[in-house]
């Protein structure tokens, strides 16, 4: 009987009758075999195809026997340095160590190196003289090119320079890691790879089909040029028309070639119907956070329409929406109800965005052609099939199937497309909402959220206006918990002011806010660093200042006492004192209060 797991060890190998592997994965995350876990489901998916692959997770990377457990890999190594960024996952906003890893064993910090992609990278190559390595996922996804880097603060060359790996995959890397394979297996070489989409190649001079970007050395020296080649890139990003791209580091060249097309919903079934055990490996004895979290979760589709400035998403998994059939959905319920913890309870179905399950491009020509990063901003795109009508008859679906009680919907939704998903929306509120809607305005002010590709207040104040009448009507007590960010570029004091005033009357309270940081690949990264929007080139303030980030962070959080002494201070700094008793109430009469308690 062939063992559950994949192999993480020598001892797991022979179990499987195996003396060699084809492919070693190593990954900053702990080992668990679920589909929402990236280095897994590629290794899933070449175990499909007849490789041997073992997964070495989180390994100490300074020590070479770590790495050499399951012994040399015959094809090569694919390294991950995990779901997340590994400085993301390490540091907060202001730069401070983070106490916890959701992806680690207990939750622990320091499982994992800073630059983990490099650091793994590094660690292989001195394991196994001249083997090669393929990087991915989102850290080296986002870093394929040169970048700003916050916690340098400066601009780095792309992480396949710094690391000396042979290629980088980037974006959801299924199609480009079989093919990468596939051609290893055959006797060549990966970094003589040029070709496949979806991967960057370092070439030793430029092709003639390519677009050349401004040079490392160029834009580390000058803003304008990062800009340009930050809009050059953005502009060939459309798997059906975008040009390779070449970028000068020093005497050679790193090529990126157009991304791959988007998983047909025959592909992606496949995907969410191997093997997994939806378990992490056994050897584990501490529990995994981020496990805990998604174990009873459903991802129906991938990729994000939205294109907002401070996302990732968009970068990493395309902005065309890749849905699920229902029957591959079901399939998975069906057998998760089988987990030995199971209760009967969905903690989520959806994506990045759940509404947009089953949304599509209605326009083949048009789709080639498009040159958008957002299919919603500044105005939804008239090609755009935004119904609900298939999302909601999923939900319906997952609600009759025998073993299921709750099925909740905790992923964020756009309440942008509610007029085209009041099918949707309607099945969600009499369904679908465990007592706190999630919703994802990230300002209220037109100025910020222009810049930021997301909608204004109009839609937010109709979207809350039908939630509570819907709410009343039908008797629940339901809320709604506005994400919103502090120190986004383009927000200033005065616009966080009126942000404080718009959640006051409206009756909002946020429970956590997320301060920007500035990660690599994003539009707002790039407008952090120059000072300007690389399309229009227009000026947009970056409040870089440690006390206007804590003072902007403060009047998100104005209901707190602790925050009132900031409050104060961000009021008064903008000339706003004669708002301090609509926003903080009687302050007199509040401490009177407190002094005869």
């Amino acid at each position: 009987m062939t063992p559950a797991w994949l192999p993480t060890t020598r001892a797991e190998m022979v179990e499987r009758g195996w003396d060699e592997l084809d492919v070693l994965f190593v990954s900053g995350d702990a080992y668990v075999d679920h589909p929402a876990f990236g280095v897994p489901l590629l290794a899933r998916l070449l175990e499909s195809e007849g490789y041997r692959v073992g997964i070495i997770a989180q390994p100490k990377w300074k020590n070479p026997a770590a790495l050499r457990v399951m012994g040399r890999p015959r094809l090569f190594a694919a390294v991950s340095a995990g779901a997340m960024d590994s400085l993301v996952n390490r540091y907060t906003a202001a730069k401070k160590v983070r106490n916890d890893d959701a992806y680690t064993p207990g939750g622990q910090a320091g499982a994992r190196p800073d630059r983990a992609v490099i650091a793994y990278t590094a660690a292989l190559k001195g394991a196994f003289k001249g083997l090669p390595v393929v990087i991915g996922g989102i850290e080296a996804s986002l870093r394929r090119l040169a970048h700003y880097d916050f916690w340098d603060d400066r601009v780095r060359r792309s992480v396949l320079v710094d690391s000396k790996a042979d290629l980088l995959v980037f974006g959801m890397g299924e199609a480009p890691l079989l093919e990468i394979a596939r051609r290893a297996a055959a006797g060549e070489a990966p970094r003589e790879m040029q070709d496949i989409r979806g991967t960057a190649v370092m070439v030793p001079q430029p092709e003639p089909e390519a677009l050349e970007l401004p040079s490392f050395e160029k834009i580390a020296q000058d803003s304008a040029s990062y800009n340009e080649a930050f809009r050059l890139a953005a502009e060939q990003a459309n798997p059906w028309s975008g040009r390779p791209l070449v970028q000068q580091h020093a005497t050679r060249w790193v090529r990126v070639n157009p991304p791959t097309h988007p998983l047909g919903e025959t592909e992606l079934d496949r995907l969410y119907a191997l093997p997994f055990t939806r378990l992490p490996h056994p050897g584990y004895k501490e529990k995994i956070p981020a496990y805990e979290q998604i174990k009873f979760s459903i991802t129906a589709h991938r990729g994000c329409a939205g294109g907002c400035a401070f996302c990732a998403i968009t970068h990493h998994q395309g902005k065309f929406i890749q849905s699920r059939s229902p029957k591959s959905v079901l399939a998975e319920i069906t057998e998760l109800t089988n987990h030995p913890e199971f209760r009967g309870t969905l903690s989520d179905v959806g994506g990045p965005t759940a509404n947009m399950y089953g949304m599509f491009c209605g326009d083949e020509a048009a789709r080639r052609a498009c040159r958008r990063e957002s299919c919603l901003h500044p105005r939804i795109c008239r090609h755009l099939a935004t119904g609900g009508a298939r999302a909601a008859r999923l939900l319906e679906s997952i609600r009759a199937l025998t073993g299921v009680k709750h099925v909740f919907v905790a992923s964020g939704v756009r309440y942008d497309l509610l007029d085209h998903q009041q099918e949707y929306f309607e099945a969600l509120l009499a369904h679908h909402v465990g007592g706190l809607l999630k919703i994802a305005p990230e300002s209220v002010v037109p100025e910020v959220t222009a810049i930021m590709r997301k909608p204004g207040p109009e839609p937010l104040e109709k979207f809350l206006r039908y939630y509570r009448e819907a709410c009343r009507d039908s008797g629940k007590r339901q809320g709604v918990v506005p994400y919103l960010i502090a120190g986004h570029p383009g927000c200033t004091l005065t616009h966080m002011v009126d942000t404080a005033l718009f959640l006051k009357r409206h009756n909002l309270r946020v429970e956590q806010v997320q301060e920007f940081t500035p990660t690599p690949g994003t539009l707002a990264t790039c407008i952090w660093h120059t000072g300007r929007d690389p399309f229009s080139g227009a000026a947009v303030h970056a409040p870089k200042d440690p006390r206007e980030r804590r003072l902007q962070k403060a009047l998100l959080l104005y209901h707190l006492p602790e925050n009132r002494g900031d409050v104060v201070a961000a009021l008064r700094a903008c000339g706003r004192e004669d708002q301090e008793r609509e926003l903080l109430g009687n302050v007199r009469a509040a401490r009177a209060r407190r002094g005869r308690q």
